[in-house]
């Protein structure tokens, strides 16, 4: 996958990984679409803005019709309600599902045709460390982190015999709005922008931003016990 040249549309693009993911395909040639609900909110010059509620599906078509020129697409949009799973709100369980499962999944649906019809390309899904830990304090969010990932899986094998690769893209807290709580290390998301972006260009299946989630892509080999030496 070359990015100069290239057509991208970048779901949730107007702040947090999705701007910077967005500025970085700009830099390297690409002509980029910047979906956001609010497409007003998008402040990056050179990028085309795109009205794109990947929830609302009527929005997902007409956003697939206006940039039917693209070959990479980049589903990064998403929410962390910190709902937890056993008293939580279920309406915020089904929408943290709604946006990262069915949302991510119908953007795909609309956008992979059309990337086939151009000869192929890349689907990049920005995963989360998260998907392969569960943590209590971001439950709803780490659910649906780890079904967006299987669905990485499955439709990486789908779209492989229509030139269309899948690849995710797993990374740990980032220094954004969602994170802003967050006392703990967090990367620089222009620096994971460009990792994400080298991994596309290197045609990775599995792109890791950081030291936190090579450790625990390490330690699913250990099961249980290893992801959580903390239970009896």
């Amino acid at each position: 996958m070359k990015i100069a040249g290239s057509t991208a549309l970048v779901t949730g693009a107007n702040r947090g990984l999705g701007r910077h993911l967005a500025a970085e395909l700009l830099a390297r040639g690409a002509t980029v679409y910047a979906g956001a609900r609010n497409p007003d909110s998008v402040d990056l010059p050179g990028v085309t803005p795109v009205r794109l509620d990947i929830t609302d599906p009527a929005s997902v078509a007409a956003a697939a019709e206006l940039a039917g020129g693209v070959n990479l697409l980049i589903n990064n949009a998403g929410i962390d309600t910190r709902t937890d799973l056993l008293d939580g709100d279920l309406d915020l369980v089904r929408l943290e599902l709604e946006t990262h499962y069915i949302g991510t999944l119908s953007t795909i649906r609309a956008f992979a045709p059309v990337i086939a019809g151009n000869g192929g390309g890349t689907i990049l899904n920005v995963l989360s460390v998260l998907s392969w830990f569960g943590s209590p304090t971001h439950a709803a969010y780490s659910a649906a982190k780890s079904a967006e990932w299987a669905m990485t899986n499955v439709l990486r094998v789908q779209l492989a015999d229509r030139g269309v690769r899948v690849a995710g893209l797993h990374v740990g807290y980032l220094d954004t709005d969602m994170a802003a709580d967050i006392t703990g290390p967090k990367s620089d998301p222009a620096a994971v922008a460009r990792i994400g972006v080298d991994g596309i260009e290197a045609d990775a299946y599995e792109i890791l931003a950081d030291d936190l989630s090579r450790q625990v892509q390490a330690g699913l080999a250990g099961g249980v016990a290893a992801l959580y030496p903390q239970l009896p």
